[in-house]
Parts: structure tokens; C-alpha cells; sequence
């Protein structure tokens, strides 16, 4: 059975940091393509950073510089280090790992951003 599971969502300040985690289990980890997307309340889903098995990284314009996506395939766990936190960040965070046919999501994570 494939699980993603999230964490590390809460609430934090304009400016401040929270690192997302995302362990999966049930899945050949090193193999897949690990993105991070957010939906934004009343809002479509999107794609904020993504990583590959070789550790090729993309980012979403609105979080370049900011945002840094990484992998520990040992641990089986994706992650999304966050900085500089805006109002707009705020979404439930999801975890989504993709190889081929594959497609598997977590459940997410709220990531709110205010003062």
C-alpha cells in the first residue's frame, strides 16, 4: 500500500520558515519524480517545486528564491524548506510522487501565513 504522508504545516508570521516533510512508504522512493503543489483557499491546485531521482529541482516563479526543494532517498522523504513566508503562501500543501503511470498524492498539509 503507497502512502504519502506530510508534515510541518502550522501557523507562522510574514517572514518566517517552516520545512514540510513528506515520508513515503510502499513505493521504489529514489525512482520517482517528488513535487510539492499547494491549493490555495477557493483556488486551483499548483505546482510549487518538484525534484527528480537525480535531484534535478524546478521551481514555481512566485517562490523562487525562497523556497528550496530536496530529497534524503535513504529516509524516503521529500522536503520543502520554506523562507520568507508571505500572506500569499498560504494553501494546504501536498505531496505528490510521480514515476510513469504512477501517481500517488498525500493528504496534505496547512501552511498559514499571517500576523
Amino acid at each position: 500500500q503507497v502512502q504519502l504522508v506530510e508534515s510541518g504545516g502550522g501557523l507562522v508570521q510574514p517572514g518566517g520558515s517552516l520545512r514540510l516533510s513528506c515520508v513515503a512508504s510502499g513505493i521504489s522512493f529514489s525512482l520517482y519524480r517528488m513535487d510539492w503543489y499547494r491549493q490555495p483557499p477557493g483556488k486551483q491546485r499548483e505546482l510549487v517545486a518538484g525534484i527528480t531521482g537525480g535531484r534535478s529541482t524546478n521551481y514555481a516563479d512566485s517562490v523562487k528564491g525562497r523556497f528550496t526543494v530536496s530529497r534524503d532517498n535513504a529516509k524516503k522523504t521529500v522536503y520543502l524548506q520554506m523562507n520568507s513566508l508571505k500572506p500569499e503562501d498560504t494553501a494546504v500543501y501536498y505531496c505528490n510522487a510521480v514515476l510513469s503511470s504512477n501517481d500517488y498524492w498525500g493528504q496534505g498539509t496547512q501552511v498559514t501565513v499571517s500576523s
